[in-house]
């Protein structure tokens, strides 16, 4: 595992913990020798990630649509930036260039940007490991929604597996480092 892809918000969020957590996950990584994959973004959570891996000799690839680089969000300053015609050719850019993937906090894009990696792994489409870094609790509703998903009958638990969620992203890299090819049967719920 070389390559981790990090989705996350492209807004700060309302509490600093989001952007210290981002902080602190983007010199992990550096630290650890993981190269970044990302959206590309200088701003929120996408910016400070990716600003705190720089700062500690890391290497980030950013993936970013025309459109946003016309908005001038763009960060020119990483290591290396790709730009891309739309986002569906972002998230498959960021999926071919990574070998793990990690969500921080975000809104809607970052869920499905999530959400979508997730079903290629259940559709067998790949096999790389899925965490979430529940920043402060931020998570925990989805967790406990996802589980209830699984209590339902619309999601298979090893499908549920898929995805490890934890407070620590320490420990979502030690069982990166564990995983795997995992492969389910989607339509064994």
């Amino acid at each position: 595992m070389r390559r981790i892809c990090v989705f996350c918000g492209s807004s700060a969020g309302g509490d600093p913990v989001y952007t210290e957590a981002a902080v602190s996950l983007g010199k992990l990584l550096a630290g650890r020798g993981f190269d970044i994959v990302y959206g590309g973004g200088n701003v929120g959570l996408m910016g400070a990630v990716a600003d705190a891996a720089l700062e500690a000799g890391g290497e980030v690839i950013g993936v970013i649509p025309e459109h946003l680089v016309r908005a001038e969000v763009a960060h020119h300053g990483v290591t290396e930036l790709k730009i891309v015609e739309d986002m569906h050719e972002r998230k498959a850019t960021m999926a071919s260039l990574a070998d793990a993937f990690l969500a921080l906090p975000g809104g809607i894009g970052t869920l499905e940007e999530l959400f979508e990696i997730w079903t290629w792994a259940q559709l067998g489409l790949h096999a790389k490991p899925l965490g979430i870094v529940d920043v402060a609790g931020y998570y925990a509703k989805l967790g406990e929604f996802l589980d209830h998903m699984v209590d339902s009958g619309f999601l298979n638990l090893p499908s549920r597996e898929l995805v490890r969620l934890d407070s620590d992203p320490e420990r979502l890299l030690e069982a990166f480092a564990q995983h795997g090819d995992v492969v389910i049967d989607k339509w064994d719920v």
